[in-house]
């Protein structure tokens, strides 16, 4: 890509499209609780598997000579020295604990609280997704790096506040708002840091830059998030006959406290040149 902060929302937005596909599928099959949703994704990762081995062959440039530093991607974490990518791997990582909060428990949330095809209706999130990537380059070139992660963020926070106080009956918009806030939870925080690395990183590092903070994300912090996740919900979990009840809106602070602590660390830390510079190049 000529422009990765203009082209790769467009090219970014296709995998939110098959998420939404997902979550259509599996919430109109009425198997979100069953195992069967497991055999469903197991036949289409097949297919797409297949499907894989009819892409172009794309062979490594033979007058490169990468060092085994480089192949494992460890030539990348020379950029930590750099104040701004650093608290951008940080900030990544610790996003992700309020991140795998909504992952792993809104569905069984929603479906506690008794709404009705909770999977398909989780989809709304990813089709607001789908908006705010698309008008991405807009934000970038009016708002900047630093203040659209601070957004990003401060929507998490909003999201929780959300979901703790809300209610499956006259406060459920409560509940469809904070599902629609992952367009910008998601986008203006973990796109925005993509495309900041992408733009920081030089051109030959910049594969391992990307490789860096997937680890970072999806890696260590989903990691971390999913593991703590567990361990707060048990907190708050009690079992009567068999069956299991949940203290939600107890659920629901931690996360949004978590993402406040970073809201307000990376406010204070992150220097706005480093925002100003990438906007620069955006524009």
């Amino acid at each position: 890509m000529d422009e990765p902060g203009k082209q790769f929302p467009g090219i970014r937005v296709l995998g939110t499209i098959g998420w939404i596909a997902a979550g259509m599928t599996i919430g109109f099959m009425k198997v979100e609780s069953s195992v069967t949703q497991l055999y469903v994704a197991a036949i289409v990762s097949a297919l797409l598997g297949l499907y894989c081995f009819t892409l172009p062959h794309v062979p490594p440039k033979k007058d490169t000579k990468a060092s085994f530093a480089e192949i494992i991607g460890l030539d990348a974490l020379k950029l930590l020295k750099e104040r701004s990518f650093a608290l951008i791997i940080i900030a990544s990582v610790l996003t992700c604990i309020p991140l795998a909060f909504y992952y792993s428990w809104t569905n069984p949330f929603l479906n506690e609280l008794g709404m009705k095809f909770a999977a398909s209706k989780m989809t709304m999130g990813q089709m607001s997704e789908i908006i705010f990537m698309l008008i991405m380059p807009l934000f970038f070139i009016r708002l900047g790096v630093k203040k659209m992660i601070m957004i990003g963020m401060a929507a998490w926070i909003l999201r929780y506040l959300l979901f703790a106080y809300g209610n499956n009956d006259n406060l459920v918009w409560m509940l469809y708002t904070g599902i629609i806030l992952h367009g910008i939870c998601y986008d203006f925080f973990f796109v925005t840091g993509q495309i900041f690395v992408d733009k920081k990183a030089p051109g030959h590092l910049r594969a391992s830059a990307q490789g860096m903070i997937t680890f970072a994300t999806y890696g260590l912090g989903m990691f971390i998030g999913t593991w703590f996740s567990g361990v707060t919900v048990g907190w708050f979990t009690t079992e009567a006959a068999g069956v299991a009840s949940h203290q939600w809106m107890q659920v629901w602070l931690i996360p949004m406290a978590i993402a406040l602590v970073v809201l307000l660390l990376f406010a204070l830390l992150f220097r706005s040149s480093d925002s100003m510079s990438v906007r620069k190049a955006e524009g």
